[in-house]
């Protein structure tokens, strides 16, 4: 189910004000992206984010780590926008914050205080 996990707003200002304008204002690959991400997410933390999102701010966390991926993928559709090294560099750093989010959301202390 699209948008439950984060906005996307959120997602494209991560991705840059490079982004290309394309990709952003197609509404089904949009909602394909996040999907891709709120499941990578979900698989990853062996955890239904979606359909157990709550209000604690461990839910900030989750959004956080959906809209990099997405992000990533907005970036990642079209590259010529950014300089040299930037699309790199910016997939780079929001593949490590997802990354670490999505470690940390596996340990069973934060699963607990979802619940």
């Amino acid at each position: 189910m699209s948008w439950t996990l984060c906005t996307s707003g959120i997602a494209i200002a991560k991705a840059g004000v490079n982004v290309n304008s394309d990709i952003i204002a197609s509404t089904t690959e949009m909602a394909e992206y996040s999907d891709q991400a709120e499941g990578t997410v979900c698989m990853k933390t062996q955890r239904d984010w979606v359909t157990t999102a709550g209000g604690t701010q461990i839910m900030n966390a989750v959004e956080d780590a959906v809209s990099d991926l997405i992000a990533i993928k907005l970036i990642n559709h079209d590259t010529t926008g950014y300089i040299k090294g930037e699309a790199t560099l910016m997939m780079n750093v929001l593949k490590d914050n997802s990354d670490t989010i999505i470690k940390d959301l596996r340990q069973d202390n934060y699963q607990e205080l979802q619940k």
